[in-house]
């Protein structure tokens, strides 16, 4: 097989280093799946030797390589990383999560995550924006990102130009209505936008939908990017029912 490259963004595959990403992707998407890196020093456990079971079953090779391992992990030990091939998502029924030019690995992981246990499938990521198949991103989100449709627009415009019903609800600093508010009314078709971690969204995104604000007292001039999507995402999905 061909020599791996260190990750960079142009490249048709990466990686999904740790155990539990590394199981996630070959569960939720075998078809992805290229081969299993190991490390020498992996203990084996219960949980490696179900993860290698499955390669065995599903004809995915499994190499040791440790270099490959050392250069993913950085100052984190890791064991284990999926190499798989890159795919665009494809749009399932449901609401929309629009995150709008995000430039935090650790943010987006942490998002994609918060998205899946919430219920929410489909993910739309408005460049220009951090790389969703970036190891970072991936081990971040723990794997929750093989269980998601995650597409990618070059800007608002492209987004809106394909998806031009959708009800949205964009989550700004100062947003005209209350998050309490804006769950008022709810309909079946909406999104929820949430803009980069320094800049925000641009006001000229207030006339696109319902803008919203996630009240908090003057201690603070903000909420961090993943915690204000993970309030949005919440109190949306149980307005309509919870997933």
């Amino acid at each position: 097989m061909p020599k791996l490259e260190g990750y960079h963004r142009d490249l048709p595959y990466s990686y999904a280093p740790g155990l539990f990403p590394a199981t996630a992707c070959l569960r939720a998407c075998p078809d992805r799946c290229m081969r299993l890196l190991v490390s020498e020093r992996i203990r084996q456990t219960e949980d490696v030797e179900a993860l290698l079971e499955a390669c065995r079953e599903k004809n995915i090779r499994v190499e040791t390589a440790d270099r490959v391992l050392e250069r993913l992990s950085r100052k984190e030990n890791c064991y284990a990383a999926m190499v798989y091939r890159k795919e665009e998502g494809q749009f399932e029924d449901g609401p929309h999560i629009v995150l709008h030019e995000p430039s935090d690995s650790g943010n987006m992981g942490t998002i994609l995550r918060t998205a899946l246990g919430m219920g929410y499938r489909n993910v739309a990521i408005i460049r220009p924006a951090v790389d969703s198949d970036d190891p970072k991103t991936v081990r971040a989100s723990m794997g929750a990102a093989f269980d998601l449709q995650i597409r990618h627009f070059d800007g608002m415009e492209a987004y809106l130009s394909e998806f031009p019903e959708r009800r949205l609800f964009l989550f700004m600093l100062d947003g005209s209505v209350t998050l309490e508010e804006a769950l008022g009314a709810v309909p079946e078709r909406y999104a929820l936008v949430f803009g980069n971690e320094a800049s925000g969204l641009p006001p000229r995104f207030s006339s696109l939908g319902t803008a919203v604000r996630i009240p908090h007292n003057q201690r603070i001039d903000s909420l961090n990017l993943a915690i204000a999507a993970g309030i949005g995402m919440y109190a949306f999905s149980q307005r309509v029912g919870g997933k």
